[in-house]
């Protein structure tokens, strides 16, 4: 592997859902994957699996040597949530929408901070869908790229 690419490996930006994970799966795919930092993308983060809330989550990361970072205004409003496990045009409808959100200053400030943290580790944005393409990340994830 040449330096271009390990670096490569090392840096940039991805996604990952812990739907179908648990926590050990997760953590070896993070950890597989060169990720040194996971942004949670959730509103709220908590969750009914174990090991996925945000202080216990935070915890297990940082025993294998990633940092967390809770991104709380880049979360997906509620009212927008169901529309990501729509049909395709539901779908499309809750990309548009959530891309609105994007536009607040503290969302506008996160995805600033995320671009140029991708530009010097490995980043992973989390929640909980696996499918990235039903998932507000995804969304994030091209506003990201369009800034870095």
């Amino acid at each position: 592997m040449s330096v271009a690419d390990q670096f490569t490996r090392q840096t940039g930006l991805t996604g990952i859902g812990y739907q179908g994970h648990d926590l050990a799966s997760f953590l070896d795919q993070l950890s597989t994957e060169g990720v040194s930092l996971l942004v949670d993308v959730r509103l709220n983060p908590i969750s009914r699996k174990r090991g996925f809330s945000k202080r216990a989550l935070s915890e297990s990361l940082e025993s294998v040597g990633i940092a967390y970072e809770h991104a709380r205004p880049l979360g997906n409003p509620r009212e927008n949530r169901a529309g990501f496990g729509g049909p395709p045009g539901e779908v499309q409808e809750a990309r548009r929408r959530f891309a609105e959100e994007l536009a607040a200053p503290a969302a506008r400030e996160w995805l600033t901070t995320i671009a140029g943290w991708a530009t010097e580790r490995r980043v992973a944005l989390l929640c909980f869908e696996a499918d990235q393409e039903r998932c507000h990340r995804d969304v994030i994830a091209a506003e990201v790229h369009r800034l870095g």
